[in-house]
């Protein structure tokens, strides 16, 4: 019988020990999913904060600002430029807007690696 006593034993210290450690693995996942949000909250202000910065004074940056309002300013006029040219194409006739939007899912497409 005391064989059966000291083997019951070692099984609830066995379960009592998963359960501390379900209880941690558990804790853990809680406080990483909510760091995990906080990132992105941070993240989330940072662009607010890089947007009203450049709103502001995109126009006239602080010298360590310079070069990336510019590098905004730079692609802001190509997106300018690309839409009047896709509109003086589509004036000429030449496609319709369901081949537009097939060719730009099929580029998107492309873009995406292959899984592994």
């Amino acid at each position: 019988m005391a064989f059966f006593d000291e083997w019951k034993d070692k099984a609830t210290d066995l379960g009592r020990a998963g359960m501390a450690k379900s209880k941690q693995l558990m804790e853990i996942t809680r406080l990483s999913l909510s760091n995990s949000g906080e990132e992105d909250a941070i993240r989330k202000a940072y662009l607010e904060m890089g947007k009203l910065y450049y709103a502001e004074r995109g126009g006239a940056p602080e010298p360590a600002y310079q070069a990336l309002c510019q590098r905004i300013t730079q692609a802001k006029a190509t997106i300018e430029e690309n839409k009047a040219r896709i509109a003086q194409l589509k004036q000429e006739g030449v496609l319709s807007d369901d081949d537009i939007i097939q060719s730009t899912a099929k580029v998107e497409d492309a873009d995406v690696p292959p899984e592994e």
